[in-house]
């Protein structure tokens, strides 16, 4: 969507993890700082800056895929950034897969425990925001079917 809307997708994770996946202590000041600007895409997850995010924004996409869709794209992820060693934000790179078992924060297990999350969220978001637009996709057939149809078309 950012290429479509030519706008910087900020990308979130980015700001958050630190070395060690610690918490980067710029967080709130960085994500402040980019979301003053005219046009920006980036995600909606983290609940120190979610209604900031959510006050400056001009439309909300909320993609409520299926548990089932979103636990293949996590696992499916994980495991190949793990296999490969792919080097993510400040030098972290994906754990053990075993430690899906024991680390309770562990991004397969976060993926399942916060799934059920997301409608309460935008509920409460749609009562306290009313004028901003909120669209709603629940598969991939829509999310496509919107990107070429009303996004592309309210592209000046």
């Amino acid at each position: 969507m950012a290429l479509l809307l030519q706008a910087p997708h900020v990308e979130i994770d980015s700001m958050f993890h630190g070395p060690s996946w610690t918490k980067r202590a710029s967080f709130e000041d960085d994500v402040q700082r980019f979301s003053e600007g005219p046009c920006w895409v980036t995600e909606w997850q983290y609940d120190s800056v979610r209604a900031l995010l959510a006050d400056r924004a001009d439309l909300l996409i909320w993609l409520d895929l299926s548990r089932f869709t979103v636990m293949r794209q996590v696992v499916r992820r994980t495991i190949v950034r793990r296999l490969r060693r792919q080097q993510l934000w400040n030098g972290n790179v994906e754990p053990p897969i075993r430690t899906v078992f024991t680390d309770p924060e562990h991004i397969v297990r976060w993926a399942w425990k916060t799934h059920g999350r997301t409608a309460g969220r935008v509920q409460e978001l749609s009562t306290r925001h009313r004028d901003l637009p909120i669209v709603r996709l629940r598969n991939r057939a829509e999310i496509e079917r919107w990107l070429r149809g009303p996004l592309h078309r309210a592209i000046p």
